[in-house]
């Protein structure tokens, strides 16, 4: 029986997480939608998002270029296949480690310190004395942010996939011995624009799961200190995880066929 009891309390405590997260996602989406819309809150929310973020994914997609070009041509010379460096590193680039890459990075920055930033106005009770003053909590902390991630993503993993592919570019060509031209022209042939489309639209997935794990465990912590910090774990941890599942689904729709 007692075995039992456990599993029941799993059972109902996820249930009731769950239907917490539902509500909460609701609310925030919602208020996307309706007016006003906060738009100086919104473009700031981007610069932090979006600007400060650049030089962690830049670096970061930069040296994934790198090594997935070096891993390719070792691994290719055992079938006289190094020729396809260039295609292998632009298609893995735009269609999976771009936009995977550029959401870990800003999940792991940005979802933390939105969790961060609303824990402690929770924990202050900043959140309650914006409802005194009928003020919308969601309407002013949640929606702006959701809205500049899903707007920023795209861009931002635009901006990882050039990097991306020109770190493949210079180890290509720098280490690897390839001809610039040669490995241009291959790029460009064999690079579709469904594969760049198909990464901007998992960004965009990936932007609204990191703002909304930020915001609903920042919104929801409690406990003072312990609580932010536990909040801010719980952001990050949900954020990849998410980000993971939804990238495997997508990939599985996009190009199931």
């Amino acid at each position: 029986m007692n075995l039992l009891a456990i599993i029941g309390r799993v059972v109902l405590g996820t249930l009731q997480d769950v239907g917490q997260l539902a509500v909460f996602t609701w609310h925030g989406v919602s208020h996307c939608f309706r007016p006003p819309i906060f738009g100086r809150l919104v473009l700031a929310q981007m610069m932090r998002i979006g600007y400060f973020s650049l030089p962690v994914v830049a670096l970061t997609t930069f040296f994934t270029g790198g090594v997935l070009a070096l891993q390719i041509y070792y691994g290719g010379n055992e079938f006289n296949s190094e020729s396809i460096v260039a295609t292998i590193v632009a298609l893995g680039i735009t269609r999976e480690l771009g936009p995977v890459m550029a959401g870990l990075m800003i999940a792991g920055r940005v979802s933390a310190a939105i969790a961060a930033e609303l824990g402690t106005m929770r924990v202050t009770e900043q959140i309650d004395a914006l409802t005194t003053l009928s003020t919308n909590p969601y309407k002013y902390l949640v929606a702006p942010r959701l809205i500049a991630a899903v707007l920023t993503l795209p861009l931002l993993v635009f901006v990882a996939d050039v990097i991306g592919i020109f770190g493949g570019f210079v180890v290509g060509t720098q280490t690897l011995e390839f001809n610039p031209g040669v490995y241009v022209k291959t790029t460009v042939d064999f690079l579709d624009m469904d594969d760049v489309t198909s990464g901007m639209i998992k960004s965009s997935v990936f932007g609204f799961i990191i703002a909304l794990m930020g915001c609903f465990h920042g919104f929801n912590s409690k406990g003072g200190a312990q609580g932010v910090g536990r909040a801010t774990t719980n952001a990050v941890v949900m954020s990849s995880i998410l980000i993971l599942a939804s990238n495997y689904l997508m990939t599985s729709l996009f190009f199931s066929s």
